[in-house]
């Protein structure tokens, strides 16, 4: 079973993750602040709990919290 939330690899060239929610697009996120706003508009409560939990978030291409580009 995979997390509902993914963080996508850095964009190459302007850095930024994409994030989806159940396979939804939810933005681009440049920071833990946008990731967290995009999971609080998805209507999770206290998603900073959850960042590093792997049944909540898979983090893909590259190191988890790291949105710069390689």
């Amino acid at each position: 079973m995979s997390a509902p939330i993914v963080i996508h690899r850095p964009a190459p060239a302007t850095g930024g993750r994409a994030v989806t929610i159940n396979g939804e697009i939810a933005g681009l996120a440049h920071n833990d602040h946008d990731l967290i706003e995009f999971l609080r508009r998805a209507g999770l409560y206290e998603p900073e709990d959850i960042l590093d939990d792997r049944h909540w978030i898979e983090w893909r291409g590259g190191r988890a919290h790291q949105y710069e580009a390689a």
